[in-house]
């Protein structure tokens, strides 16, 4: 399965999970990078980041290794809505040089 086959499911299953406080969309995939619009209510208990980590864990399960860099927009209305634009970067982390080898 390729990265945007795997990352259209990820998007699905969170927004399955999620739909009622927030929704994910991909606005932009390229090379390593995929830029990711979050859109809703947000659950006020909840930590605002852990609806961006939770892509991350649900990427997890189909292979896919996603992590949140930055965000690169954040508006917030007088109503408890938001709209959150994060860059992610997709791929293996850059192995630790082991001492002893």
């Amino acid at each position: 399965m390729e990265a945007e086959e795997k990352l259209r499911k990820v998007i699905e299953e969170f927004n399955r999970l999620h739909g009622s406080e927030a929704r994910a969309r991909v606005l932009k995939l390229e090379g390593d990078e995929v830029i990711m619009e979050f859109e809703g209510s947000f659950c006020a208990t909840c930590g605002l980041y852990d609806y961006f980590d939770d892509i991350k864990w649900e990427a997890m399960d189909l292979g896919l290794e996603l992590e949140p860099v930055e965000v690169l927009e954040a508006e917030e209305d007088d109503f408890e809505h938001g709209r959150y634009v994060v860059r992610y970067r997709i791929g293996r982390k850059k192995p630790k040089l082991e001492i002893g080898q």
